[in-house]
């Protein structure tokens, strides 16, 4: 069986991308990261080279507001962090995934996470917790393992009655054929 289905990655990368981005940015501002330093960052060619940084940047200009809980007009360290802990709580929703955890290009496991999205979300509130992911992927090697003993039953079949696909007897009267006789 393969590697079990886990959104540790996609938490734990979209985690490392706001940090970098939010370490250049704030390096690079000495009144710190205001909408207005957001923004003439975003122009910025050698800021914008690295897709992931206008990724995360557009991310906190456009959710500015809700990022700067304090509302004292500049994002902190610790307002990321908070970002951050309320995201791997209260989870990711399909459009975040998409935009966060796909800038450098689509992962089989975002994949597999975006196309199976609503079967992963069991309490059905739009966003998805690395737990559900946990889950789910259980749910999905315990049905595949079904399949599989389901499968080997089946063929198995043959071995019981002598590759007989006319028999009507029980599974269990093999032991009681006349060849026993």
């Amino acid at each position: 069986m393969g590697k079990r289905l886990d959104g540790t990655s996609i938490f734990s990368g979209i985690n490392a991308g706001f940090t970098n981005s939010f370490a250049q940015l704030s390096s690079q501002y000495s009144d710190g990261l205001t909408l207005e330093n957001l923004s003439n960052a975003l122009t910025n060619v050698e800021f914008t080279k690295n897709a992931g940084n206008t990724t995360f940047a557009s991310y906190m200009t456009n959710n500015f507001n809700s990022i700067d809980s304090d509302k004292d007009g500049v994002i902190s360290a610790s307002e990321i962090q908070d970002m951050m802990g309320r995201m791997a709580t209260q989870g990711l929703t399909r459009e975040q995934i998409m935009a966060l955890a796909g800038n450098s290009g689509m992962t089989s496991l975002q994949e597999t996470v975006l196309s199976h999205f609503d079967d992963i979300d069991k309490n059905h509130d739009g966003k998805i917790t690395n737990q559900e992911i946990q889950a789910y992927g259980v749910e999905s090697d315990l049905e595949k393992q079904k399949i599989a003993d389901r499968n080997r039953m089946v063929n198995n079949m043959s071995m019981f009655y002598d590759n007989e696909t006319d028999y009507e007897g029980s599974l269990l009267d093999y032991r009681y054929t006349d060849n026993d006789a």
